[in-house]
């Protein structure tokens, strides 16, 4: 809709990762110097966390689209997959046909694929994304994929990727023959105020924009102290702000006009009263005995697995997807409320265009 009139030939703020608009801050640069680095190496774990938005899905999307010829990729995102459903959907990624067949099964075809690839100069190469969903009995099925060795090489290397809590899982006790695999780590931060700026500028000139004077200094600062430098919370306020130019027939923006904005989104979107600090995990049972605590304090006996992991009551799941509805009920009626702004402001501008042709055929 604001494309053509900032002079753009696409959408530069999209929330759907695309390696096209890649932006290399420090720590992006060095966590593609990580995942290149391992590549070389061709065997090994490389571990890439960081908070939700922060471009992990973005850095896998753009290594992938450069990858060497000789690399055969695969790439799954996971949700809470047990040791047998992780060797399942990665036989599928590598387009080995699971139908009817045991999980011995599924590692006998993995290892004569593997083999096969090796046989013709090629090597396989796994990205496993929001790792952080895994078991950690599905972690160590990971570890013996990469047993797969040919001529003392490995047959399979992978990459994960994963939020913050990946690190405190892959801390735990009985994981050192994991971190032993592990070659190179690094963890993603938010942008800093320099950063957002320089990230907010080659996305546009990206889409086109010949422009550097779009937006004041204050206006960067204000996209910054409400964004806290989360590219995923970048792109979601800027689309949102060039929407808003085009309606209102901004060339520029001030501080005033991203405020404006920022008032609209507060209103519409789940942001938080107050900011919470997390304090990093350093053991793996601090997250069960915590929530331990909060079944014991509802009057609910935890259930806990032998691995430590608590398995909560029904009810529990039950109140979280009853919230989870609400929550996208309030949405829906949000992305109405949008719709119907739009819709005036559209029908205000096209009243005002028939005045004015009125005027001028008079």
């Amino acid at each position: 809709m604001y494309e053509s009139y900032y002079g753009l030939n696409s959408k530069p703020f999209q929330l759907t990762p695309d390696p096209e608009f890649f932006f290399a801050s420090k720590l992006h640069k060095r966590a593609m110097s990580y995942l290149q680095y391992g590549l070389s190496q061709g065997e090994g774990f490389i571990v890439i966390t960081g908070d939700i938005g922060t471009g992990k899905t973005t850095i896998a999307n753009s290594l992938l689209d450069n990858i060497e010829a000789d690399i055969y990729a695969a790439q799954i995102v996971t949700p809470k997959l047990s040791p047998d459903e992780v060797i399942k959907m990665v036989a599928s990624k590598f387009s080995i046909d699971t139908q009817g067949k045991t999980k011995t099964d599924l590692l006998e075809s993995l290892r004569e694929f593997l083999e096969h690839l090796a046989a013709t100069g090629k090597r396989a190469l796994l990205l496993v994304d929001e790792a952080q969903n895994l078991p950690l009995e599905t972690i160590e099925e990971l570890r013996m994929l990469s047993n797969f060795q040919h001529a003392g090489k490995p047959l399979l290397q992978s990459f994960l990727l994963g939020q913050a809590e990946l690190q405190p899982i892959l801390r735990a006790p009985n994981m050192e023959q994991f971190r032993q695999r592990i070659v190179a780590s690094c963890h993603l931060a938010p942008l800093n105020i320099e950063e957002t700026c320089a990230y907010i500028q080659y996305r546009l000139e990206h889409a086109g924009c010949q422009r550097t004077d779009l937006f004041t200094d204050t206006a960067f600062d204000a996209i910054f102290e409400f964004t806290k430098g989360v590219p995923r919370k970048i792109n979601t306020l800027m689309d949102r702000v060039l929407l808003f130019g085009f309606l209102e027939e901004l060339e520029s923006f001030n501080v005033d006009n991203v405020k404006s904005v920022i008032e609209e989104v507060q209103e519409e979107m789940f942001t938080p009263e107050a900011d919470v600090t997390l304090e990093p995990v350093d053991k793996q049972t601090a997250n069960s005995e915590n929530v331990a605590q909060s079944t014991r304090e509802a009057g609910e006996p935890p259930h806990i697995t032998p691995n430590g992991n608590v398995v909560q009551d029904t009810k529990y799941y039950k109140d979280m997807l009853e919230e989870l509805v609400d929550a996208l009920d309030d949405a829906i009626k949000h992305k109405v409320k949008l719709t119907q702004y739009i819709d005036k402001l559209l029908k205000k501008k096209y009243q005002t265009y028939v005045r004015l042709k009125n005027e001028d055929d008079k």
